[in-house]
């Protein structure tokens, strides 16, 4: 292969063949300051040989995954190989050898020690250059494990962290309208918990049991339920409230009390009063009725063959302790003597724990919802007269119109909407219509939410409702079970002042998992739990200030947990110090939950607001990406709803800290507060002040803040980085370069193209620098480290290549541009063996892990193909990746297979793979110059210079 160019000017020829526009964009020339002055590259020793390597240290890519794929400083002095031509000389003082010779020096020293002394500096300033390309933008010790808090790990827990809160233009699913109470058509909505009635004791009436039979749908596990009722005569159901645990509990009463009328108990008159309605066969009895009092009730009845029903309340003031086995045996005793049945509804969480634990305890199925939903549709149609109905509410305005049309099949605007045989399969597909379920944003419906979905369908598929109409009275199911979940919480609180054994950190608990799964979801189980209990102290703490909390230890019960949460637990796998590891995921089963969750607490209990910012504050400075960037979503929710708020309480504070994890924070809530178009203009304005401020760390967060791509335009956003990144008093360009690269990864990547090549054909070494570090960072950047999925989903099967290559492949029109930026950083000397480096890397990374390749890495051959030709056309280039395929394959840590440098040379200089090669005839030479042979020299080499390289290639292999 060629020997690596020399550190002289090109000639005249050469400097002829490079393209116009590449010579205009290369950075001009200057002469390289002394140590403290801007950075420049310089050459190195020529009589250093392409394969030989520093004695200081051997160039180690196997050696770990950070040194091996993400170019860097650490990496050993080697050989640069061919240099960029070196411009214009430093300016020198003195009169040169006419000098020296008059103060007694040898002659030419002095133009030699002048000589070893620029080329010490510009060693150094290209050390400078690798140093300041780094991704420790948040590493605040510069200590091992960076790539745990890198801007790496964060930008994935973004994007992981994302899809809790879908904002589309100025609505999401945390921007939901709030109202409590409403009357669509002949649909009752009634959304404000505190006014929710408790079960009222008494007799069932036999309507409602006929009804239950009508509608009721046997879960999975029901037949044994029913076993060990009338096995045992006492069942206790535990379950989340809304789950169907009620109505379940009245379908197995009713069943075994159906096998023939009440009879009187022994010694009882047979009839009664004259007249008097027979005794209801199922009863309900008060929740605050101790089962002992049930034993008495049951022991001297007069009736056989009776149901009870028995809720033990576990809120709103009421709260008692749970029976024990003694109890509940004499209980089952009493039943038996009266062959009757008894069950008790427990809400699943601490109280139902002990009472799992015993004979008698059993998890009660969830109801099969979906077939309640179907039943109830059925019911709600048939029951409208024929032919009733008229024309669609959608018809009377545009807008209905154009929603009436939108993925659903129950009719278009200004069809006359009427029951027939086919009403009932419109309301079917309306059901499962995409935008409906989105509104609804629930997985699994509870019997009441199924319920009202069913009466919204059929107001719709008769005419009552708009699509709008429709749409509003979905979304109101999640803020309706959320409001559920907090009414009445203090009234809770206050009973455990009396002799219960419970403490109100044990109350408290279950409602800071809410809050805390709201924040984190999707995260590990084990960090759910650790920020629920930090929470829960939080509220204690502000609930009775004077006095310490006692902190539960032993609270959790994970199947219970789930249970009150509306939550499910998957295997998934977590970040930890940069790689994946598996782990238990705990996720509410509906994505509106954790936006409804946060919007109750923030808008309706403003005294619970400062605990929760304390706690935010907490999580801020959790070394974790999952922790802190969810923290910062949710906060950027909650500023989208009460800015003044949140700006003073979460990001001020945050913005103007010493620790760069903190105003990473209050960038990623700035960005996520404007994503709400409401919102924009405000944090557009406090970004551009920032930019203009004194202060380095505003600076620093309106940098971070920007390169998100939501708070400016493009060009906007690229002239205020600019601004910030060439500040000669705080040099901010390693983060500036991270946001700009950020950006390209977005839909406007050609501004930011455009830009960066502006910035290095400027005259200003710093706008140079600028542009020069953001190439070398856009090198080494994997899209899956910067990708908006919502912004750019054409990358998402390019999520570990680096971004340059996956934009050529699906964006080829920007191969020409990319090209020409890599060649600029090649070809100037202070960011040259940065470049070159970044060159390897994609090289290796297109090659086998057996062949000398990177490893697991994607296979990227397909984007060196549409890069590397453009990049590599030159002599020169060709030169230089001649010298880097020989000494990768010389690397003794992870050499590289020559038959993989052959492919790679192909790949790179012609964009195909090499072609299989012929044996040559016996007793002729191979003469093929398709692709070079690593192990020849180059044809403009003289014969004695080829008989010179071969024996020292020979001695050094020997060696």
């Amino acid at each position: 292969m060629a020997e690596p160019a020399g550190t002289t000017e090109a000639p005249a020829e050469r400097r002829a063949e490079e393209p116009r526009e590449r010579a205009a964009r290369r950075p001009e020339a200057r002469p390289e300051p002394r140590a403290g002055g801007p950075e420049n590259r310089g050459h190195h020793d020529r009589g250093r040989e392409p394969g030989d390597r520093d004695r200081r240290g051997a160039h180690s890519p196997g050696r770990d995954r950070a040194d091996r794929e993400r170019p860097g400083p650490d990496r050993p002095e080697r050989d640069r190989g061919p240099q960029p031509p070196a411009g214009d000389e430093p300016v020198r003082t003195g009169d040169g050898p006419a000098r020296a010779e008059a103060d007694g020096e040898e002659p030419g020293r002095a133009e030699q020690d002048g000589e070893e002394q620029e080329r010490s500096e510009r060693e150094r300033a290209a050390g400078r250059f690798r140093e300041r390309s780094r991704d420790r933008l948040l590493d605040e010790q510069e200590d091992e494990g960076g790539a745990a808090t890198g801007m790496a790990a964060t930008s994935r827990a973004h994007r992981s962290a994302r899809s809790s809160y879908q904002v589309g233009g100025d609505h999401n699913l945390f921007d939901r309208s709030v109202f409590h109470r409403a009357h669509i058509g002949d649909v009752h909505l009634s959304l404000d918990g505190r006014q929710a009635v408790g079960a009222v004791s008494g007799p069932v009436p036999e309507a409602e049991l006929r009804r239950v039979r009508r509608i009721y749908r046997e879960p999975e596990g029901y037949v044994g339920l029913q076993r060990a009722l009338r096995r045992q005569r006492v069942l206790v159901l535990a379950a989340a409230p809304g789950t169907g645990r009620t109505c379940t509990a009245l379908a197995l009463l009713d069943e075994l009390t159906q096998a023939g009328p009440a009879q009187p108990a022994a010694g009882a008159q047979p009839g009664g009063a004259a007249g008097e309605k027979p005794p209801a066969r199922v009863s309900r009895i008060a929740p605050d009725t101790r089962v002992p009092r049930l034993t008495t009730v049951v022991a001297e009845g007069e009736h056989r063959d009776r149901g009870y029903l028995l809720e033990l309340p576990s809120g709103g003031g009421r709260t008692v302790l749970p029976p024990d086995e003694f109890e509940l045996d004499a209980l089952a005793a009493a039943l038996v003597a009266r062959d009757s049945f008894a069950v008790l509804v427990v809400a699943a969480g601490p109280t139902a724990a002990p009472l799992l634990a015993g004979r008698y305890g059993l998890i009660c199925p969830p109801a099969p919802t979906e077939e309640l939903l179907r039943a109830r549709l059925a019911e709600r149609l048939a029951a409208e007269p024929a032919g009733a109905g008229g024309e669609h509410p959608d018809a009377e305005s545009e807008a209905g119109s154009a929603a009436g049309s939108t993925g659903s099949a129950a009719g278009s605007a200004g069809e006359p909407f009427r029951t027939g045989p086919d009403a009932f399969e419109r309301a079917e597909e309306l059901v499962d219509d995409p935008e409906v379920r989105a509104a609804v944003g629930l997985e699994d419906l509870r019997p009441a939410e199924a319920e009202l979905l069913a009466d919204l369908v059929s107001a719709h598929v008769l005419g009552r409702l708009t699509r709008q109409d429709l749409l509003d009275g979905c979304a109101s199911l999640a803020p309706q079970q959320a409001q559920q979940w907090f009414a009445g919480a203090d009234r809770e609180i206050a009973d455990t002042a009396g002799d219960n054994g419970r403490s109100a950190a044990t109350v408290l608990h279950p409602t800071a998992s809410r809050i805390a799964l709201a924040v984190l979801n999707g995260s590990a189980h084990s960090t759910v739990a650790e920020a629920a209990h930090l929470l829960t102290w939080e509220f204690a703490v502000a609930r009775d200030p004077a006095n310490a909390p006692a902190r539960p230890l032993f609270c959790d019960d994970p199947a219970s947990d789930l249970a009150f949460l509306r939550a499910e637990l998957t295997d998934g796998e977590v970040e930890t110090a940069g790689v994946g590891a598996p782990a238990r995921i705990v996720r509410y089963r509906g994505a509106a939950l954790p936006a409804a969750v946060l919007a109750e607490v923030w808008d309706r209990h403003h005294p619970a607001r400062e605990p929760v910012i304390r706690w935010m504050r907490l999580l801020a400075d959790d070394p974790r990406p999952e922790v802190w960037v969810r923290a910062a979503l949710a906060s950027g929710e909650l500023c989208s709803r009460d800015f003044a708020t949140g700006y003073e309480k979460l990001v001020r504070p945050m913005a103007t800290a010493p620790a760069t994890q903190r105003r990473a924070f209050a960038a990623t809530v700035l960005d996520q507060t404007a994503r709400h178009e409401s919102h924009r203009p405000a944090v557009r304005a406090l970004v551009r002040d920032w930019t203009r401020s004194d202060s380095v760390r505003l600076r620093w967060t309106a940098a971070m803040a920007l390169g998100f791509g939501h708070i400016a335009p493009v060009e906007e956003a690229l002239d205020r980085l600019a601004r910030i990144g060439t500040d000669e008093h705080d040099d901010q360009a390693p983060l500036v370069s991270h946001s700009a690269v950020r950006l390209l990864s977005g839909p406007d990547d050609r501004a930011v193209l455009r830009r960066i090549a502006d910035w290095t054909a400027d005259r200003r070494v710093p706008h140079q620098d600028l542009g020069l570090l953001t190439i070398v960072r856009l090198a080494v950047t994997t899209v899956g480290e910067v990708w908006d999925g919502e912004a750019s989903p054409d990358l998402a099967d390019h999520l570990d290549w680096p971004l340059p290559l996956a934009l050529a492949v699906t964006r080829p029109d920007r191969v020409r541009a990319l090209a020409d930026l890599m060649w600029t950083a090649l070809r100037t000397p202070r960011s040259h063996e940065a470049a070159t480096d970044c060159l390897e890397y994609w090289l290796r990374g297109a090659v086998p892990e057996e062949d000398g390749g990177l490893e697991g890495g994607p296979d990227t051959r397909r984007g060196l193909a549409a890069l590397l030709p453009s990049l590599l056309g030159g002599d020169r280039e060709r030169q230089l990746l001649d010298w880097l395929l020989r000494r990768m394959m010389k690397d003794p840590d992870a050499p590289l297979d020559k038959a993989a440098a052959r492919r790679l040379w192909h790949l790179a200089t012609e964009g195909r793979p090499a072609p299989e090669a012929r044996p040559a005839p016996v007793g002729r030479p191979d003469r093929s110059r398709t692709a070079p042979d690593p192990n020849r020299t180059d044809r403009r080499h003289t014969d004695e210079q080829h008989t010179d390289r071969q024996r020292r290639d020979t001695e050094e292999d020997e060696r």
